[in-house]
């Protein structure tokens, strides 16, 4: 049976089903049994291409920062590199290469729950010790924590103003197609006040598992020390909306259509991140654009250096230079966030001019 299927059995059971589960479920099936990534082909391809795949220079720069700054840190040992979500460990070997030239050889984490994309990452970095959440990562040394499009996956939950009051959006049935209903239970308490008497039809939307997940991580670097990047698509600002999509075959699809069979996403509320970090005393060093962070790294200067060494990829350097810092491409959308421990030094890229 499919998870349509599933759905829809469920929901003519019991009732609408939370966007929260609904996306929840599509994610965990998806990335279960395939490799989304890869550029369109002529027989299919992936469903999208991420930074690290478009360059090595983005996993690079990602590996100078933790050298650089694990060096200012005092070069404490044992020290640990984490990563959420490593996809095919493209961005853990760049990096890791990167790094190296510095002196930091960490031990390696892989926080992965997926057995497809699990086995092609123990051939990338054979070394890596691989957990299914943070909870096994070791307790002591300091922890380098990297997280490239990890937040934007995890379920969304939404709310939505109705004549009645605030409810929460949910997946319902309407004949065989899945659609958006507003559920039964008020849910005003949980809207903030300036909120309460939006204009019928507002939609909230917030993330749970993602505030889970930065509050273990601080609590990681404030107890251990170390420092995090979180890079992903988002906005440093509250905003009202739905930011739900749904990609397949690199193309924008209905994200109810086809449940298990494209990746679902939502813009990253990187505001409420960094306040729940500082909740729990990591120092957030602040959240820029990815074209400012890679540009203030130097992806302009080490370009040019690829550029020398192979002149006849220049045009394609230069090409996946810019899809990562133009602001057409993803250099406005994509932003970075810096977290560090508490002592630790100020990472590169997020002082204030």
């Amino acid at each position: 049976m499919s998870l349509a299927d599933t759905f829809r059995r469920l929901i003519r059971n019991t009732g609408p089903i939370s966007l929260a589960q609904f996306m929840g479920e599509s994610n965990a099936q998806y990335y279960s049994r395939r490799d989304p990534l890869g550029r369109p082909t002529e027989t299919g391809g992936g469903d999208f291409v991420t930074a690290p795949e478009i360059s090595q220079m983005f996993g690079e720069l990602i590996g100078l920062w933790l050298a650089d700054i694990w060096i200012r840190a005092g070069g404490i040992e044992p020290v640990h590199y984490v990563e959420l979500g490593p996809g095919r460990g493209t961005l853990a070997k760049d990096a890791l290469r990167s790094a190296k030239q510095y002196g930091l050889v960490p031990h390696v984490h892989f926080v992965e729950t997926s057995p497809a994309l699990t086995v092609i990452q123990r051939s990338t970095v054979p070394d890596a010790i691989w957990h299914s959440d943070l909870s096994t990562v070791p307790l002591t040394g300091p922890v380098l924590i990297v997280g490239n499009e990890f937040l934007d996956a995890l379920p969304v939950r939404q709310l939505v103003r109705t004549t009645d009051g605030w409810r929460e959006r949910m997946v319902g049935l309407a004949d065989d197609a899945f659609g958006f209903v507003a559920g039964m239970q008020p849910m005003d308490a949980a809207v903030p006040a300036p909120m309460r008497n939006a204009e019928p039809g507002t939609i909230l939307e917030t993330c749970p598992a993602a505030a889970a997940i930065l509050y273990e991580i601080a609590g990681r670097l404030a107890g251990q020390g170390g420092a995090a990047l979180l890079i992903d698509y988002g906005h440093n600002d509250m905003r009202a909306g739905s930011t739900l999509q749904a990609v397949r075959a690199h193309q924008k699809v209905d994200p109810l259509a086809t449940p298990g069979e494209a990746d679902l996403t939502a813009l990253v509320d990187f505001a409420t991140l960094a306040r729940i970090a500082q909740s729990r005393d990591a120092v957030h060093m602040g959240t820029v654009t990815q074209g400012d962070w890679l540009r203030a790294m130097g992806i302009e200067v080490r370009a040019e250096q690829l550029a020398q060494k192979a002149p006849q990829y220049r045009d394609e350097l230069m090409a996946a230079k810019e899809r990562l810092i133009a602001p057409d491409q993803m250099g406005e959308l994509f932003k970075v966030m810096g977290l560090g421990a508490p002592g630790w030094p100020e990472g590169a890229g997020f002082a204030p001019e």
